[in-house]
């Protein structure tokens, strides 16, 4: 029996030396789990982030390019620091930064990279690329910021930034992660989807020292990112930086459109900004000290402003009139200033000398009986119902809703409904002379810059506008941009009743905006005196040129700047031979807006 036990150990030690064997075998042979495993842990995903869209001029010169900038990532599990103190130096981050944003990235994931130092600059990049092989689990990401040749149209451009929580948690397309640039405003926000493009991804081999060693499987798995499609906008960056120019040190807006097509020309919100300012790491110190300013200059005054229209609304009121078959071009009435106040001027007179003459009391007495048709005896129901056909009316003209441009956070404006008066006084407890202020286009009405510059394309059009756009083309294809930007839309006031119209609002210039005149360019226009309860009141004026052949239509709109053939008529003028002419024949008058003595 002793003899047996060295077989017996014999036997033992070759079973088990098998089983390990062929354990071995099984893990290095026949199941790769744990070479793949071995794979992931040397194996470093990195996302390609794409090139943003450039945006173009009408004319094909550059808005808005890419500078590229650098991302420090960590993967928390696989950061080792030696040196602490040389750490800091080299990255320039206090100790409490290296705790706070090495928990913040823990906190997201051990494993997985997120942004540690956000948008490194190139000279700091080519500082630190060294030093960064004695570093493990910290790696470079290529990201790219906005610049803009022309510090211009920072309001209708828009900026962007770092996506927030929120937008990430109503992202149903799964496109986007922590971290990622996002558009935020303006057009940069309206067409993201366009211009953001496509991520790539780039799957590298690492050692444990994080050390690059080129390509996994030379790149079988990477996918290439697709930049994003150019934009061509339809501002004229020449008159864009004219307009903004004669606006310097003013509040106010210029909206000016291409009548034909519904192309904004020139959109200012003044004041404005850099929009250089809102790229980089500076991003948010220069966004919160712009934010604080009592100037508001982050406000985008075309199209989130409101104000009362003043006397630009009397042609909607005359349009309206016409197309009832209640005014006629020979209707008249006296200027009975008993009735509201008004200048002096000849009287009585007839509708194409009441939109010369800017007559207060004739639309007083036009309006009255646009309102109170007698359809009731009822002088409280006969004005409700009035109000709401008039309303109606008003509403084809773009007034009291979005137009529908392209750029976010639109205001509708305010045209009042007899359901506001009902709210305001009760049933059957007001009537005309409650609401009479509305004739002169005050009270409760209430336009944006947008929808002036808008109802000046409609007058030069003769009753018809298309939506107001910023967006001419997609890659230089025209035929790409969104089908409701190429929708006439029309006013419901037949062609015939805007000649007399047009007529009487050249001849306006004559009357009350003698400024705005050109020897060899007729403009119409009207001007418009906005009360404004604080302070001074606003000037306004709206105009098209050449009058029979329309090619711009514009809208002015200087705040505290008094009488509207002052500032804004002065200030369309300008803008409108900057666009025709390319050139300035009157430096007094340009002299005379830079100045901004308006109120003497």
């Amino acid at each position: 029996m002793n003899d047996q036990r060295p077989v017996v150990i014999i036997i033992f030690v070759f079973i088990v030396g098998a089983v390990l064997l062929t354990k071995l075998f099984m893990i290095q042979v026949m199941d790769d789990s744990f070479m793949k495993r071995a794979e992931r842990n040397a194996i470093q995903r990195i996302v390609d982030h794409p090139y943003r869209g450039l945006v173009y001029d009408r004319n094909g010169k550059l808005l808005v390019y890419n500078n590229p900038i650098f991302d420090l990532m960590i993967v928390p599990k696989e950061f080792e620091v030696g040196d602490t103190t040389r750490f800091l130096e080299l990255f320039k981050i206090s100790k409490e930064q290296l705790i706070e944003s090495y928990q913040a990235a823990r906190n997201y994931s051990p494993v997985k990279p997120s942004t540690f130092i956000k948008q490194i600059s190139t000279n700091d990049f080519a500082r630190i690329q060294d030093f960064l092989i004695d570093y493990p689990g910290l790696f470079i990401m290529t990201r790219s910021v906005r610049s803009y040749p022309n510090p211009i149209a920072s309001h209708a451009l828009g900026y962007i930034g770092e996506i927030s929580g929120r937008q990430l948690e109503r992202d149903s397309s799964g496109y986007y992660v922590q971290g990622d640039y996002v558009g935020l405003s303006g057009m940069e926000r309206f067409y993201e989807d366009q211009l953001r493009g496509q991520k790539g991804v780039k799957y590298k081999m690492v050692n444990v020292r994080g050390i690059d060693k080129g390509p996994f499987k030379d790149g079988e798995y990477d996918t290439a990112s697709v930049a994003g499609h150019n934009i061509n906008s339809s501002i004229d960056m020449e008159l864009q930086k004219y307009g903004e120019m004669l606006m310097m040190g003013k509040t106010g807006s210029v909206v000016a459109i291409e009548p034909k097509t519904g192309e904004i020309l020139s959109m200012i919100s003044a004041p404005f900004y850099d929009p250089n300012s809102l790229t980089g790491s500076d991003f948010g110190k220069n966004y919160t000290e712009l934010n604080k300013l009592e100037t508001k200059p982050l406000f985008n005054r075309p199209i989130m402003a409101t104000y009362p229209p003043g006397s630009i609304f009397k042609i909607v009121q005359s349009l309206i009139g016409l197309q009832e078959g209640i005014l006629t071009p020979e209707t008249t009435f006296a200027c009975n200033k008993s009735l509201v106040a008004c200048h002096n001027h000849p009287s009585p007179v007839n509708l194409f000398g009441a939109i010369r003459n800017s007559c207060n009391p004739y639309y007083h007495q036009a309006f009255r009986q646009i309102i109170n048709q007698e359809v009731s005896s009822n002088t409280y129901k006969d004005t409700e119902i009035g109000l709401d056909e008039w309303r109606d009316h008003v509403l084809k003209f773009g007034l009291g809703g979005q137009l529908g441009v392209d750029m976010p956070n639109e205001k509708i404006g305010d045209v009042p409904s007899s359901k506001y008066y009902n709210r305001v006084y009760g049933e059957g407890r007001w009537k005309y002379s409650t609401i009479y202020s509305l004739s002169i286009g005050q009270g409760e009405l209430l336009v944006t810059p947008l929808q002036m510059a808008n109802l000046a394309a409609i007058f030069a059009n003769k009753g018809y506008y298309y939506t107001p756009h910023l967006i001419r083309a997609i890659d230089g294809d025209n035929t790409k941009i969104p089908a409701e930007y190429q929708t006439k839309h029309m006013v419901g006031v037949d062609a015939h009743h805007f000649d007399m119209v047009q007529d009487a609002m050249a001849e306006a210039l004559y009357g009350t905006a003698t400024r705005a005149i050109m020897k060899d360019i007729q403009i119409a226009g009207k001007t418009g005196t906005a009360q404004n309860p604080h302070g001074e009141d606003h000037s306004v004026f709206i105009a098209f040129a050449p009058k029979d052949n329309p090619q711009i239509a514009i809208a002015v709109y200087v705040e505290n700047a008094g009488w509207g053939g002052r500032a804004a008529a002065s200030t369309a003028s300008l803008m409108i031979e900057k666009y025709l002419k390319d050139s300035i024949s009157r430096p007094a008058l340009e002299e005379y807006v830079l100045a901004g003595n308006f109120i003497y």
